[in-house]
């Protein structure tokens, strides 16, 4: 059964006039839950300081009911947070021996912010995540998530859409998309495309050495004895598994068969 941390009074001091109601913190296994409410009142900076003392008691007052070093996921749905207010929450978590890991938003801005700082983040909360049953299609996909970052080992970044990443995927990082990815770098971590069953997703990269590819629920992992391409590549499904392929023209030389829910190449007798 989960425990709920949240900061309150005994009885006999029900009649305090401030309760610390807007920071809840919650056990979930190993890990904490740290939530925030998702509101933004128009004082914003004003709002923030008051916040962030909440949370200062809230981790003072639980403080020792939590081993050294305990992962925390933050979860703040809408609410828009900067580079300055992760760090703010960084430092507070970290005075309480917590460690930040995982940040939960359905906020576009808040999730660029939190995988630049160096964060796992999922565009999307726990709760949806239980109910979403429904294979991910083109027409359901949410807005691609385009970040300038490097994805460093220890790392993932997960969202309800495709990904479009400027920079590096670690050894270690894991970036996983309910579209496609697309990887403006090398890709050496793990990438797992069409992530809720989608086999028409595709993995782009300009240098693929990944660890393992994941498209739908194909599996695929890199012979060890490969030479290396220096062009970007596609990353596709199709009846014997996930293959590779050189990016140029890709789209011209193949097509995804709905029936057979793989890609196939075209007749070459037909291309121009």
């Amino acid at each position: 059964m989960n425990r709920e941390l949240t900061t309150s009074f005994s009885k006999d001091n029900a009649n305090i006039s401030k309760p610390y109601s807007q920071v809840h913190l919650k056990r979930a296994g190993k890990k904490l839950l740290l939530i925030l409410p998702d509101t933004q009142p128009k004082e914003g900076n004003k709002d923030w300081i008051e916040l962030l003392q909440d949370l200062k008691y809230c981790l003072n007052h639980h403080k020792g009911t939590w081993t050294p070093a305990t992962p925390v996921h933050l979860l703040v749905e809408n609410r828009l947070l900067d580079s300055r207010q992760f760090h703010n929450i960084g430092e507070a978590l970290e005075a309480a021996d917590l460690e930040l890991t995982r940040v939960f938003t359905s906020r576009r801005q808040t999730a660029i912010t939190a995988a630049t700082a160096g964060y796992s983040v999922e565009q999307e909360t726990p709760k949806q995540e239980l109910f979403a049953t429904d294979i991910a299609t083109p027409s359901n996909l949410s807005e691609p998530l385009y970040l300038k970052t490097t994805v460093r080992s220890g790392v993932a970044i997960r969202h309800p859409g495709s990904i479009i990443i400027q920079g590096d995927v670690n050894p270690g990082g894991e970036v996983i998309a309910d579209g496609d990815i697309i990887i403006w770098g090398h890709l050496r971590g793990i990438a797992h495309a069409g992530a809720k069953g989608n086999p028409e997703c595709c993995i782009m990269a300009l240098r693929m050495r990944p660890t393992q590819l994941r498209i739908g629920e194909a599996v695929a992992r890199p012979p060890g004895d490969t030479q290396e391409v220096f062009e970007a590549e596609v990353a596709y499904l199709t009846n014997e598994g996930i293959r590779l392929k050189s990016a140029l023209n890709f789209n011209k030389t193949h097509t995804f068969t709905t029936k057979d829910k793989v890609w196939t190449q075209k007749n070459t007798s037909n291309l121009a």
